[in-house]
């Protein structure tokens, strides 16, 4: 009988699975010390963008899928 692979809590809270089964993870840098930075590049910082393929497998690992 096998185990099941319990969820790692830390990736639960960065990455979310759409439905087509993409994974999804806000960009870095928009935490602290913004104020040197322009309007234009905090824009760009905003919003979510999709996994790079080579990190798929490890992620899909550490949220508990196969």
């Amino acid at each position: 009988m096998k185990n099941k692979i319990k969820t790692k809590s830390a990736a639960a809270k960065r990455f979310k699975i759409t439905g087509t089964g993409k994974i999804r993870h806000h960009k870095s840098g928009l935490r602290h010390l913004l104020n040197h930075e322009s309007s234009k590049k905090k824009r760009n910082k905003s919003g979510t963008v999709d996994l790079a393929k080579t990190e798929v497998k490890k992620v899909k690992r550490m949220l508990g899928m196969r």
